[in-house]
């Protein structure tokens, strides 16, 4: 599964009411770290394919829901399951760093 573009229409759905756990990168196209940790973003959601959703929050196009989780400082990943943020991080991340979140 390539990753879901997340808005505040699709959110609900696409992550609150998900059975998978969810990574949601915050990010925004101005931001050079958010793309030096895109093509990490990418690998992971092909290798998390049924197992987990990667989804991409662009803080410029919704910024309610940037509010919404407080987001300071981007790139900002996290991890919802069950409707709650089980893990948070902030910066240019690792892939297994990024990976290990999922599993926590």
């Amino acid at each position: 599964m390539a990753v879901i573009r997340i808005t505040e229409q699709n959110f609900d759905k696409e992550v609150l009411n998900s059975k998978e756990p969810v990574l949601l990168d915050f990010w925004a196209p101005w931001c050079a770290p958010c793309r030096m940790v895109a093509p990490t973003i990418d690998e992971i959601a092909e290798e998390v394919k049924g197992v987990a959703k990667v989804g991409k929050v662009n803080i410029d196009e919704e910024a309610l829901l940037a509010s919404r989780f407080r987001i300071m400082s981007i790139p900002t990943l996290m991890v919802i399951k069950d409707g709650r943020v089980s893990a948070q991080a902030v910066g240019v991340r690792p892939k297994k760093d990024i990976l290990k979140m999922l599993n926590e």
